[in-house]
């Protein structure tokens, strides 16, 4: 089990040989980490969870397998496994005490460290040394070196005027004191500058971005209250800030996305709130966050935990977030229903509500009928007719 350092990457590639017979095993996410682990010899394989171009690639050669899971699925996998020969951690130097922090991110490592029959680490000087319920102290490792190499950054697309309409709507959503989970792009960014007046949050989900920056100089976060993620990603600016920032607290997946402990760590005057964007939504209130017009995109991540979470907990919301159309309004993200190129990530029993650009459908309770008119009156106002149309159709054969 492996996780992402630029510096290990350029030392299997000065001796690709290694790589032979391998089977490299890793969560690697989408737009962010692109390690290549098959181009390093071409008896070298990959173990994935999530879609990637280099797994598309090695599907075709036969040199990869996905693993159709989500967040909790491959963290009950990778605990179910068989020992891995090597776990590989991306760690910062030790301090004084021995004591080494993971960096930007502790969401799997910490479930197969322990079980590995060798410990190795790229000890990175320049990774920020973040507080994590997981560290590894020096006298674990079985071999390391240190060198400052290159710490992993990602650039957020900014938000558009879509984008700023649909942040400010669930902004309306959204109360004092809330515990909200959402994650990375232009949606999430609007929506945290349409809460700078909101007070007493709190964040507890997969990653802390810059909008958590945005909400903590804002005075909208609890003073004191612990910010839990499993990864940081963002600028270089970013990671620095929140070297600074006493109340982050990294921790794995049975932490940050397990219903149970998300439900633990809700103070009793706060609602949790799942945040999330997707591919389409369809008129059942079925949710595709995975593929679009027939083609993977990433994975389910941690959306089905959270979704059920946010059921499962006193007053939660799931509230799924989307423009109505692609494709310069073209093609309705509304659909009448999932079909043969798209996936259900989170089926229609776990529907809540959906914010686009046009308003916010109400889903949780309501009858079939409701729904799908409520997700038509959302929809973009070129496409309504023809969603009305094929809602009379799917009613008529129910």
């Amino acid at each position: 089990m492996g996780s992402h350092s630029a510096h290990w990457m350029q030392a299997l590639a000065a001796a690709p040989e290694r790589a032979s017979g391998i089977t490299f095993c890793g969560v690697l996410f989408p737009g962010v980490d692109s390690a290549d682990y098959l181009a390093l010899h071409a008896e070298a394989r990959l173990q994935a969870y999530v879609m990637t171009p280099v797994v598309r690639r090695g599907l075709a050669e036969g040199r990869a397998t996905l693993h159709p899971l989500d967040y909790l699925g491959i963290a009950r996998q990778l605990q179910a496994s068989a020992a891995p020969d090597v776990a590989v951690a991306h760690l910062t130097p030790p301090d004084a005490d021995g004591w080494c922090q993971p960096g930007l991110g502790c969401a799997f490592t910490p479930l197969l460290w322990a079980r590995a029959k060798r410990r190795v680490a790229h000890l990175n000087p320049l990774l920020p040394r973040l507080a994590s319920s997981w560290r590894v102290h020096i006298d674990e490792l079985d071999a390391w070196e240190t060198a400052a190499g290159t710490v992993q950054t990602f650039a957020e697309a900014p938000a558009g005027a879509v984008e700023q309409r649909i942040g400010a709507r669930v902004a309306t959503l959204v109360r004092n004191g809330d515990t909200l989970q959402f994650g990375l792009g232009a949606v999430p960014r609007a929506l945290a500058e349409a809460l700078r007046h909101h007070r007493q949050l709190r964040l507890h989900g997969g990653m802390a971005t810059a909008a958590t920056r945005t909400l903590a100089e804002a005075g909208a976060l609890r003073t004191g209250e612990r910010i839990t993620c499993g990864v940081v990603l963002g600028s270089a600016a970013l990671h620095r800030w929140l070297a600074g920032l006493p109340t982050l607290w990294l921790s794995d997946v049975r932490q940050t996305h397990d219903p149970a402990a998300i439900a633990a760590s809700l103070p009793q005057d706060s609602r949790f709130v799942a945040i999330n964007s997707a591919v389409e939504v369809d008129l059942f209130g079925q949710v595709n966050a995975e593929r679009a017009s027939g083609v993977l995109q990433a994975g389910a991540g941690g959306l089905p935990a959270f979704a059920a979470a946010a059921q499962h907990t006193p007053g939660g919301r799931l509230l799924i977030c989307l423009p109505a159309t692609a494709r310069g309004g073209e093609v309705s993200r509304i659909v009448p229903a999932l079909g043969q190129h798209g996936l259900c990530t989170v089926p229609r029993h776990l529907a809540d509500a959906v914010v686009t650009e046009h308003g916010v459908a109400e889903l949780r309770d309501r009858d079939v009928d409701e729904r799908a008119h409520a997700l038509i009156a959302v929809a973009d106002p070129a496409h309504r007719a023809s969603l009305q149309h094929a809602w009379q159709q799917l009613r008529a054969a129910l």
